[in-house]
């Protein structure tokens, strides 16, 4: 294993370590609060909050680039927080930038987001993005997320996801002292329905399991409520096709909602099916998205035969 240093020197063992949480569902998410609480009810970390001030659900790495960055301090108890008028991403680069804390914190948590994140949804996530950006600035740091699912979940789950979680972030942070975390990767961190009764933690690696969404045409805004805020499905949740268009369209414009038609996700040793069996699930996750090396190979042999057939004398 690989030690890391952040800014030039490793986290001090006379000084409690601190612990900077973002989201992607807003400073006011009961996911964010509850983890907060619990952690700062430890009386162990400095914890400091930057966070999107309104939901950011699915922004995946979206980042603001060419206008001002609006922050505001906010109220959290045993908390300093700060709500930024941005992306998941920005909220993770500016609360490590030292503009608004003093120090660079020693951890980042993003979450506890509302729904999975497992699969191809990862590519969705605000909230894997912003332990993405953390780990781009070359600071530890984790998404968390729970699988909510609608008339068995409670706001009260975040809080019990948050304590089945303080053991994996308390061996985060003494290997971060210690020297020997790993810098290579960060971690992406999913906790099942039934959290009182998990597994355990399980090593995984990212799977295929995406939600199927089709398009339906709406005539106002408001028709057929919202998707979920996450890039997940409730699970035995069923979905119709939704009510039909009573009217003509506007010729100026056309409406359509995403529409949730079905989850698709393979039975290997993966991250959504540990899930689905009670684990939590801890998956390292790296800054690339590489192909396999099958289709690295197969480019590597097709693209001179291109090459050649663009030349002149094949002409």
């Amino acid at each position: 294993m690989e030690g890391v240093v952040i800014n030039g020197v490793n986290p001090c063992s006379d000084i409690r370590p601190r612990i900077m949480v973002t989201n992607d569902d807003g400073i006011d998410a009961p996911g964010l609060r509850a983890l907060v609480q619990v952690l700062v009810s430890t009386d162990r970390y400095e914890v400091l909050v930057c966070a999107p001030d309104s939901e950011k659900s699915a922004v995946s790495h979206c980042i603001t680039w060419q206008h001002a960055l609006s922050v505001k301090p906010a109220q959290i108890e045993g908390a300093t927080a700060f709500a930024v008028c941005g992306t998941p991403a920005d909220s993770a680069s500016i609360g490590i930038s030292k503009m608004l804390f003093p120090e660079v914190p020693d951890l980042v948590i993003s979450g506890i987001n509302k729904g999975t994140n497992c699969g191809y949804h990862i590519v969705y996530s605000g909230t894997v993005a912003g332990a993405r950006e953390a780990f781009f600035l070359g600071v530890p740091s984790l998404a968390m997320s729970y699988d909510w699912v609608g008339g068995k979940s409670s706001d009260d789950d975040y809080k019990l996801s948050a304590e089945a979680c303080l053991p994996l972030i308390n061996a985060v942070l003494t290997e971060i002292k210690n020297g020997t975390y790993l810098q290579r990767c960060f971690l992406n961190i999913d906790i099942p329905t039934d959290v009182v009764h998990h597994k355990g933690y399980k090593a995984t690696r990212q799977g295929k399991s995406i939600v199927k969404v089709g398009w339906r045409q709406v005539v106002s805004e408001s028709q057929g409520g919202n998707m979920l805020s996450t890039m997940t499905m409730e699970n035995n949740s069923t979905v119709g096709e939704g009510p039909k268009v009573s009217s003509a369209p506007s010729e100026e414009s056309l409406l359509f909602k995403k529409q949730v038609k079905g989850l698709q996700y393979d039975e290997d040793d993966m991250d959504f099916q540990a899930l689905q069996e009670g684990y939590i699930t801890v998956t390292p996750l790296g800054a690339l998205s590489r192909a396999d090396a099958n289709s690295e190979n197969h480019l590597k042999n097709w693209l001179p035969s291109v090459i050649d057939q663009s030349s002149p004398s094949a002409l």
